[in-house]
């Protein structure tokens, strides 16, 4: 497979979506939402659950099929042209995606492979990604002896090895610490500089929002209630001192709720993801 960075696009808009709708029967997930993103662009999905944020990532790696509307990725049409796409994406599910009985060399050379990177580039690629993730010294240790931001860490790494022009997380730091929180962000931010990849993630952490991100979207009941940045979304509350939390309630009318090792963070996960 080629680079993913080798095709050039004179689009400054990465990600662009008309009109996105998507269904489950009588139950409208994502309702008609438009939106663009920038390529190198840091941004997140806000809402609360069921607001459709997972939904519309999941349209966008192509996982769902939208209903009606459409979306493309650097000029790919996600439903036309979904294996393009995948191959100029990563994605980094909120549940744990890494097997605990191989090590973190041995989850990254699987990647590899299905990302059909070429047998004489893999080793080279997997050492990137483990010195861009601080874990070259964890290559040959059982993912299950790792610690929660560890396991995150690699998750990405995962994600990562064909130079992904998009990385999708969604919920990148659930479950972990506040200094596992700040080690896996400074690697996303490493990613984003050094490759120029667009960040697109959901949370629930509106400190992260706040911090990281060039722009925002607060999702209610399938739509886009509204976008632009933090300091942006903040002043159209018309409240003095805003924060994004207050912007958060202001746009959806609800509060926001509270959301170690393999065995925790897969449990803490596994529970998320019944919530929704």
């Amino acid at each position: 497979m080629s680079d993913a960075f080798s095709v050039e696009n004179s689009d400054p808009h990465i990600i662009t979506v008309r009109d996105l709708v998507k269904r489950f029967k009588d139950v409208t997930a994502v309702d008609g939402i438009t939106f663009e993103i920038d390529r190198g662009e840091m941004f997140a999905f806000l809402g609360p659950n069921g607001a459709g944020k997972s939904t519309t990532i999941k349209m966008l790696i192509t996982l769902l099929a939208p209903t009606s509307g459409e979306a493309s990725i650097d000029g790919l049409n996600v439903v036309a042209n979904a294996s393009d796409v995948r191959r100029i994406i990563g994605y980094v599910p909120q549940l744990i995606s890494v097997d605990g009985t191989l090590t973190a060399y041995e989850n990254l050379m699987l990647m590899a492979r299905l990302y059909d990177i070429p047998a004489k580039e893999r080793k080279a690629r997997i050492a990137e990604v483990l010195g861009l993730l601080n874990l070259a010294d964890h290559a040959g240790a059982l993912v299950r002896t790792f610690s929660g931001g560890m396991i995150r860490r690699l998750e990405i790494g995962q994600a990562i090895p064909h130079h992904p022009k998009v990385l999708f997380l969604d919920e990148p730091t659930s479950g972990l610490d506040p200094v596992a929180r700040q080690n896996v962000w400074k690697h996303i931010r490493e990613l984003r500089d050094q490759y120029g990849t667009t960040i697109l993630f959901s949370t629930h952490q509106m400190e992260e929002a706040e911090e990281e991100c060039d722009r925002v979207a607060i999702m209610n009941a399938g739509k886009i209630a509204t976008i632009g940045t933090v300091t942006e979304i903040k002043s159209r509350t018309n409240k003095e001192n805003a924060t994004l939390e207050d912007a958060f309630i202001f746009f959806t009318g609800a509060q926001l709720e509270d959301t170690s090792n393999f065995r925790s963070v897969r449990q803490s996960r596994r529970t998320e993801h019944r919530l929704g």
